[in-house]
């Protein structure tokens, strides 16, 4: 792609004028003081949600952002009209079975929202469910969740309206809505097998912690609903789920450290909950019921999982069979349960594999697929009974395709492939690898890599994506929009940083608590490692991450400005140590055991190390795009805001400096399809304007 001169001189211009233009924030001043240890915080005000100095504050930013993105409209709907040719816009799911019927999620020409279809016993699909209806008039939806009743006469859907995941329930029967309506909700909903009750759960108002799980019956006022279980220890959420027998609702609570499970007879409308294995710090589990008894994964001795077997809730875990061994070098992700198998799904060497073994005779089978830049998981398996079951393979070349697994023949084949709408595409002009970059302490950094082939790799930009937080590993899969930034001569990697589980729970841990600092300096070694090898141009690097990786993004750029030519930071948790200290913002207490606790002195001092609000300082950083949701539950927008106000203050240089906050958004950005896109757009059009490429 040729880069137009005249177009480049004035986008330098443009920005030099746009800093003088910069929106400047009040200081007020603010002493907080910890351990005897003070810190200034003048933008501490922001905090003041829906006052009048905020909104201004704000709205002069979105303002400036606006006028900064005018002059890349056409960059913007050149990548807008590449998305439309490229993706179908009547696009549709893989079909899936859930009590009983089939489903299939369509998109439609026009419309923002998906419309749910069910094909009905003659084989007739229906409309059954229209997002775009719920969303009419409004400037967010999200649709959560959905959840016929094991009898289809009722379906309860959780609904939110604002973007702060505060969720509805409503209930529908026979095309009309009923009067039930549950408020204040984590969204989650279960039906017991009565078809008249069902089970959620309630957040506290102020830190939106989940903690409260409800029993409700239809035709009742909420107010009457019986509570069923409260968490009464903060650093805990619970959350709840069903047995895939349909025996058991389950009660999840749940810390990054340690769960319990309990138990409710789903064929009991007052059943009590039933604890399976009493909480004991450090051990975390999962349960899967078989007609036969209990299935658990269990960390009990063994840092990366095993299976144990016990025909009865247990008395201890020492009372329970091991049905799979532990292995040092294989992480058991996930179990299903079915009749007949066992279903595993293992990261070996940061590999995905699903490991069949049959319940009865012990013999064992992989599903594997071949190369090392790939997703391989399970879809929707809803029949207990099943003799077959549906996964879907992926991978940074390739669109999306599920299969079919027979567990009697062990043959497999394709049963939905997704296709892009344009027919120039080609995955076979793609191309994608592993590679290996050294951190400072010698540790070998897993990175996937993928750029259209022809590409003059030591020539190219390279925008290198990571996270690194609570043991998420992001997966390797294919994006139709990336495909903009490869036609462009772009490479695309992600690093597999310590702090996610792609090798395995060490390298979680190695990640997190007092070892926080390896995620970051992975992340530099592994940008250090792609230029110095040849596979970008080492001074046309950005990077990309949001939320946690938001805090990594924060984190890089006061720790190796000179390396990055520019970043764009999602929804970032840059202020760690005001935020973990304050236990009446959201989920704060929660995260203690991901974090460590700052009210101890030695993890105040440490998060004070790298909490990026804290460490800005006078030099030249690179250009940034920050965005936030004004509705954010998880991070919430003053921190951004708090952040690109200070560092307008302190950089030496003339880089861009956009922050936009979306009013009428949350943590995972604007609602729709048309949203979601032109979202897109913007943060690919900031890092190739960036490059002078016009369109």
């Amino acid at each position: 792609m040729k880069i137009k001169p005249l177009f480049f001189i004035l986008f330098i211009f443009m920005n030099l004028d746009l800093r003088a233009q910069e929106p400047v924030a009040p200081k007020i001043d603010q002493i907080l003081e910890k351990h005897g240890h003070q810190r200034q915080d003048p933008y501490y005000w922001m905090r003041e949600r829906d006052s009048a100095p905020v909104l201004k504050y704000l709205q002069e930013e979105n303002a400036y952002a606006a006028a900064y993105f005018k002059a890349l409209d056409p960059l913007v709907n050149s990548l807008l009209n590449e998305f439309e040719a490229r993706i179908d816009p009547n696009e549709t799911s893989a079909p899936y079975i859930l009590n009983g019927y089939q489903y299939q999620n369509r998109n439609v020409e026009g419309l923002d929202y998906q419309q749910i279809y069910r094909y009905e016993l003659d084989g007739k699909a229906v409309l059954f469910f229209d997002e775009n209806e719920r969303a009419k008039g409004k400037s967010f939806y999200e649709l959560a969740a959905w959840a016929p009743s094991p009898n289809n006469q009722i379906l309860a859907v959780s609904e939110d309206f604002i973007g702060r995941r505060k969720y509805e329930i409503r209930f529908r029967s026979k095309g009309k809505y009923m009067k039930d309506v549950l408020t204040e909700t984590s969204g989650s909903v279960v039906w017991a097998n009565d078809n008249q009750t069902i089970y959620y759960t309630k957040k506290d108002p102020e830190t939106l912690r989940e903690y409260l799980v409800y029993r409700h019956q239809i035709g009742t006022p909420q107010s009457t609903d019986e509570l069923i279980y409260e968490e009464k220890d903060d650093k805990f959420s619970v959350g709840i789920g069903k047995t895939l027998t349909n025996a058991f609702v389950l009660i999840y609570s749940y810390s990054s450290t340690t769960s319990e499970v309990q138990l409710i007879d789903a064929n009991q409308a007052n059943a009590k909950a039933k604890i399976f294995l009493a909480r004991k710090q450090g051990h975390i589990y999962e349960v899967e019921h078989h007609e036969k008894g209990f299935f658990i994964l269990s960390n009990d001795n063994a840092i990366n999982n095993r299976v144990l077997f016990s025909n009865q809730i247990p008395t201890s875990i020492a009372s329970c069979e091991e049905f799979v061994a532990h292995n040092p070098k294989i992480l058991i992700e996930g179990l299903s349960v079915f009749k007949s198998h066992l279903l595993l799904e293992e990261r070996d060497n940061g590999l995905l594999k699903l490991k069949l073994k049959d319940i009865s005779s012990a013999q064992e089978k992989y599903i594997n697929v071949t190369g090392e830049t790939y997703y391989l998981g399970l879809a929707l398996n809803d029949d207990y009974k099943a003799s077959k079951i549906y996964y879907l393979v992926n991978s940074l070349t390739t669109p999306s395709r599920v299969y079919t697994y027979d567990l009697n023949t062990n043959s497999q084949e394709i049963f939905f492939e997704k296709k892009l709408k344009d027919p120039q595409f080609n995955p076979e002009n793609y191309e994608s690898q592993r590679v290996w970059a050294t951190a400072n302490d010698g540790t070998k950094i897993p990175v996937s890599i993928v750029y259209k082939k022809g590409t003059e790799l030591s020539k190219a930009p390279l925008l290198l994506y990571g996270y690194g937080s609570y043991g998420y590993t992001i997966p390797d899969i294919f994006s139709p929009t990336r495909l903009s930034l490869l036609d462009r001569g772009f490479v695309f990697a992600t690093a597999h940083i310590r702090g996610c589980k792609y090798l395995g729970e060490d390298w979680y841990q190695n990640g997190k608590f007092d070892k926080k600092i390896n995620t970051f300096t992975d992340f530099i070694n592994a940008a250090e490692f792609l230029g110095h090898m040849g596979y970008c141009d080492p001074s046309r690097i950005y990077a990309n991450g949001g939320s946690a990786g938001g805090l990594l993004m924060g984190a890089i750029a006061n720790m190796a400005p000179y390396l990055f030519k520019g970043i764009v930071s999602g929804v970032p948790f840059v202020d760690v140590v005001t935020t973990m200290l304050d236990e009446s913002i959201p989920l704060t207490t929660g995260e203690y055991e991901e974090w460590g606790n700052p009210n101890d002195p030695h993890y105040y001092y440490y998060l004070l190390k790298y909490s990026p609000y804290d460490n800005l300082h006078h030099m030249a950083y690179p250009a940034m795009y920050v965005t936030s949701g004004y509705h954010d539950s998880q991070v919430q927008y003053w921190e951004p805001a708090k952040y690109v106000a200070k560092l307008r203050t302190l950089r030496t240089n003339n880089a861009p400096l956009i922050f936009e906050c979306n009013m009428d958004a949350g943590h995972g950005g604007g609602s729709g399809r048309s949203t979601e896109r032109l979202e897109r757009a913007k943060v690919l059009s900031f890092i190739l304007g960036l490059e002078g490429i016009e369109k």
